[in-house]
């Protein structure tokens, strides 16, 4: 998986870890554009496996622990569970063990010089134990291309580009050059801005100070470690160019193995260490996840109900307050006696919208334990009688100065305080 393409790689049947021939895997590659890198690479994943489901297994190489959470994130985003991460350090040594590209080397300096950077990491090749490991982003395939274009530009030859696009384009023949230039002396590629021409010597002149301070580089890796190696596994797309692994070799003074096809290594590693995983089923959505995913969830009817049952809330309070007034004064049981006979009356005009009394049960449940002494006086009131018709029912009392009436409940009436209870003072003498 790199900046500009992803490379995806299945063994032939038969192949596996231990033995196989480099030629014995399909690879493709897959050019991204304007896209991040890890959501194509999991969209690419969903769509071989909905086209080819024989496959039962799937890999994924990774450089850091960071690039590993952000293709965990993408393969979530796409629902897919059945696959595994592995290190590409480690996908690249099983590859290289595995097609006998290494001999008996007990440690090993990975050299891996992609087209967004370089990394080296020095490993035990026996116990897979990565000892030190460090990437830069000064030195990649990225800026060798770059070095070509300033060099034809410079040369007269090449126009420079008038905009981004036209400047890409030419990037893109300058990297063109470079990969023609691993197996051929001399390069001529037609372009809009003029003839871009290029010998090997002239290249090799061009990258070889960028080289050397690569050496440097895996040289100053060793040397963190204190574990000397036993050979330098090059790999990446610009392995291939042959100056590489020779200032690799004479900087670090050991023999420099370079896999065929090196861009593709780590993904053909990588589809060797695939393993089959259970897949973990996708939590199937209900109706109550849809409504609170839904901005219908703040909508303006449910608003409405609330307030509405709000309003139910405060009016059973108050009854409670009232009532609780009354037994404070030793007229509770005649207010709910009273207020008990007036409720067994059934209504002899048409039905209101008025709460019904299993409506307001759940609301009075809740209220505080000012409830509590209504509660206990309703008990001592007798039932009422339900084989009373509708014409032997009295009318309900009219309204009067202690009369409280609150809507959608019955009438309350407030008792009148006798003026024994509260006796005032004499008034003074003349």
């Amino acid at each position: 998986m790199g900046v500009g393409a992803i490379r995806m790689a299945r063994p032939h049947a038969g192949s596996s870890a231990g033995h196989v021939s480099p030629h014995s895997f399909d690879v493709q590659t897959i050019p991204v554009v304007d896209r991040s890198v890890e959501e194509f690479t999991a969209e690419a994943i969903g769509v071989t496996l909905e086209s080819s489901p024989d496959i039962g297994a799937v890999a994924i190489a990774y450089r850091s622990e960071q690039h590993a959470h952000t293709i965990r994130a993408a393969m979530a985003r796409q629902q897919l569970t059945n696959y595994e991460l592995v290190p590409e350090v480690a996908a690249a040594l099983d590859f290289a063990y595995a097609t006998h590209s290494v001999g008996d080397q007990s440690s090993l300096l990975v050299y891996d010089l992609g087209s967004s950077g370089l990394s080296v990491s020095v490993i035990d090749a026996r116990t897979r134990r990565v000892h030190y490991s460090e990437r830069s982003s000064d030195i990649s395939g990225d800026y060798l291309d770059s070095l070509i274009r300033e060099q034809q530009i410079a040369s007269g030859r090449i126009a420079h580009p008038p905009d981004i696009a036209g400047l890409g384009a030419l990037d893109a023949l300058c990297r063109e050059a470079k990969e023609q230039l691993t197996t051929n002396t001399a390069v001529a590629l037609p372009s809009k801005q003029g003839l871009v021409l290029l010998a090997q010597e002239n290249f090799e002149s061009l990258i070889t100070l960028a080289i050397e301070s690569s050496a440097r580089m895996a040289h100053n890796a060793v040397l963190r470690t204190n574990c000397p190696v036993d050979g330098v596994l090059a790999i990446g797309g610009c392995a291939r160019i042959p100056l590489i692994a020779a200032v690799l070799e004479r900087s670090m003074g050991v023999p420099v193995i370079v896999p065929d096809c090196p861009e593709t290594v780590t993904a053909r590693g990588a589809a060797l260490l695939a393993r089959p995983t259970h897949p973990r089923p996708p939590i199937p959505r209900t109706a109550l996840d849809d409504e609170r995913l839904s901005p219908a969830w703040l909508s303006a009817p449910a608003t409405r109900g609330k307030r509405e049952i709000n309003g139910a809330v405060l009016t059973v309070s108050a009854l409670v307050v009232v009532a609780a007034i009354g037994l404070g004064l030793g007229y509770g049981p005649e207010v709910l006696e009273r207020d008990s006979h007036t409720q067994e009356a059934p209504p002899t005009g048409p039905q209101t919208s008025a709460p019904r009394t299993t409506d307001l049960d759940p609301q009075i449940a809740a209220v505080p334990s000012a409830t509590e002494p209504l509660v206990q006086e309703s008990l001592l009131v007798p039932p009422p009688n339900r084989s009373q018709t509708p014409s032997e029912a009295p009318p309900p009392p009219p309204p009067g100065p202690n009369t409280i009436v609150v809507p959608g409940l019955p009438p309350i009436v407030l008792p009148t305080i006798p003026p024994e209870l509260f006796p005032f003072p004499p008034p003074p003498p003349p």
